[in-house]
């Protein structure tokens, strides 16, 4: 994957690690700084502010129930390509025509990209994304990530999370870039297996929300709950009207 100057070293950060671990043996340069304590409400804000001019962008890292870090996650960046080699649309396509017609009550051809919600927060993506981050902070840890925007820092680092899904996760971080552009998403947190984003512009209409369950679901079709055939009317409503977070999980 191409990448920006690493600028890890340039910062006095606190207390963490330089993580360089993967799953085929340490990579030729840290991948990422994780702090060694958990996040505070206000720690996001201060580390965008000091990271973002040197291209360094941050990350909540979800322990989970396994109560492991990055370290132990098993990136893999030398499997991981581009994200801007990859078209956005193209890859939901393949995903749609792979799982719908199995796994959904209403399957059909694909309907198409969702149309931009009118509406929008009144606080920036970034700001809105440093409040969210504050209120799920819990036992979470910061991390710093060499990423030229939010969309690839799960490319940046080889993050693994997808590999039931998808080998590449530069191919959805592609997805993630058309979201940051039509939705002002931001990647809020990552888990071994999950990821949560803030949504700077939810869907205000039912037909706004339909159109983008659609993706969700090419996106990630775990995410979608309960035992196919699933209905993305119900997905739509019950997870993406209005919402300011989008998390998802792959098995």
């Amino acid at each position: 994957m191409a990448t920006l100057p690493n600028q890890l070293y340039r910062l006095p950060l606190p207390a963490g690690t330089l993580v360089d671990t993967t799953a085929d043996g340490p990579w030729h340069e840290p991948l990422l700084w994780y702090a060694d304590e958990p996040a505070r409400p206000g720690d996001w804000a201060r580390l965008r502010a000091v990271g973002r001019p040197l291209g360094l962008l941050p990350v909540l890292m979800d322990r989970g129930r396994r109560d492991e870090g990055p370290q132990d996650w098993e990136l893999r960046p030398a499997d991981t390509s581009y994200p801007g080699d990859h078209d956005a649309e193209e890859v939901l396509i393949e995903s749609w025509e792979a799982y719908a017609d199995d796994e959904l009550e209403e399957a059909a051809e694909w309907p198409g990209p969702a149309p931009v919600p009118a509406a929008s927060t009144l606080e920036t993506p970034d700001e809105l994304a440093a409040g969210i981050a504050d209120m799920i902070t819990g036992t979470s840890r910061l991390a710093l990530v060499p990423a030229r925007r939010s969309a690839d820092i799960p490319a940046a680092i080889g993050w693994s999370g997808p590999l039931n899904h998808e080998n590449d996760v530069a191919r959805l971080c592609a997805v993630l870039r058309s979201w940051e552009d039509r939705f002002d998403i931001r990647v809020v947190e990552l888990g071994f297996d999950t990821l949560k984003v803030s949504v700077g512009r939810p869907p205000t209409t039912e037909a706004e929300a339909r159109a983008l369950a659609a993706e969700h679901f090419a996106f990630c079709p775990d995410n979608i709950d309960g035992p196919p055939p699933h209905a993305l009317r119900d997905y739509a409503a019950k997870h993406l009207l209005g919402q300011e977070v989008w998390t998802f999980w792959w098995d």
